[in-house]
């Protein structure tokens, strides 16, 4: 069985979505492993959202790609104060971290046949206002990127979903101790 980590993020928990995630989840095919309601501290915040090259620019470039999608490139400079990818994800990491430790979040272990795959499209797309209807983002989210960056904090889509076998590894050894998890 393939397992796979979720966070379901501070404005999922303000508005009471946490069943109504979970439920998606499960109606896949998944099963939960390990599951814990935690306030992360800058620490761990800060271990999650790593400052590696290739997460920054990874951020970086996807808020440029956002903004010229959206026909909002010119502001870039006007928000960021540069449009170098590096530096975009720099300030993006800091809005990140202030976020995931602004609120209690509920982190989890979810396990089943392409337990990745499968999370990741039931999540939908990083932007809510741009996800595929029958996703979470799709359904229940209701900001975007570019007001997230206009308003210069972290764009709240819900729900954080490990992207590949790997990064659910390191994630959930970041967050969990092998005990906490059924089946480890």
């Amino acid at each position: 069985m393939e397992k796979t980590f979720v966070i379901i993020k501070p404005d999922a928990m303000k508005k009471n979505m946490a069943g109504e995630i979970l439920k998606r989840y499960q109606d896949v095919g998944l099963k939960v492993a390990a599951i814990k309601i935690m306030l992360p501290d800058k620490e761990l915040a800060e271990s999650h959202y790593p400052k590696s090259d290739s997460q920054l620019l990874g951020m970086g470039n996807k808020t440029i790609q956002s903004s010229v999608e959206s026909g909002k490139r010119s502001s870039l400079i006007e928000i960021f104060g540069t449009e170098e990818p590096m530096e975009i994800g720099l300030m993006l990491r800091e809005w990140l971290v202030k976020y995931i430790t602004s609120h209690p979040v509920i982190a989890m272990v979810l396990e089943g046949d392409d337990a990745v795959k499968k999370v990741r499209k039931i999540t939908g797309f990083t932007d809510p206002s741009r996800a595929d209807k029958g996703t979470i983002r799709g359904d229940l989210g209701s900001d975007s990127i570019s007001k997230a960056n206009w308003d210069r904090r972290a764009t709240e889509n819900l729900v954080h979903a490990s992207g590949s076998l790997e990064e659910a590894e390191k994630e959930i050894n970041l967050w969990f101790k092998k005990e906490e998890i059924v089946g480890y």
